[in-house]
């Protein structure tokens, strides 16, 4: 009974370990597919005449989830018609925020990028999209530098914590 309870202690510890590694390994792969989404938004809104809704709709089957979710809100938001373009990506990004790997940082630049949404002309929008893709690029850099600091760390921490819990209770 003690090895099946310690064998159950030493897996829960190592998985933990695991999913805190994941969300490091999550951050840097969310931020890579959210600049190519605001990279085909920005070629919509520059080469297309479609609304802002159909663009998000599109962007919500080009991405695997959470960030097709997030579209997916904004799209419903806009459709809704309640809310300026503004209020539908604040809201999207408050209902979606938990299950976005992102930081504050990123929060921040998803949240300025959205106040200038729709508020100006193809050009301007274009100047906004492309100041988020860089706040973003330096938001990528740090969540890479902190996934080869950490990562394999966490991992091994997972493991050996609970490698040290089983040796205390037997």
């Amino acid at each position: 009974m003690k090895i099946l309870g310690a064998i159950f202690i030493l897996l829960s510890s190592t998985f933990t370990g695991f999913e805190v590694a994941k969300q490091l390994s999550e951050r840097p792969r969310q931020l890579r597919q959210l600049k190519t989404a605001l990279r085909s938004l920005e070629s919509e809104i520059m080469y297309s005449n479609r609304p802002l809704h159909e663009i998000s709709n599109m962007l919500s089957k080009q991405f695997p989830n959470p960030l097709s979710l997030f579209f997916k809100e904004f799209e419903q938001r806009l459709i809704q018609g309640m809310t300026t373009a503004k209020e539908a990506w604040e809201h999207a990004l408050q209902a979606h925020k938990k299950a976005l790997a992102f930081k504050e940082g990123e929060l921040e630049v998803l949240k300025q990028f959205g106040e200038t949404l729709g508020q100006h002309d193809r050009y301007s929008q274009q100047k906004h999209i492309l100041l988020a893709i860089n706040h973003l690029d330096r938001e990528e850099q740090d969540a890479l530098e902190q996934q080869s600091r950490y990562e394999k760390m966490i991992k091994s921490l997972g493991f050996l914590s609970g490698l040290l819990l089983v040796i205390l209770l037997m």
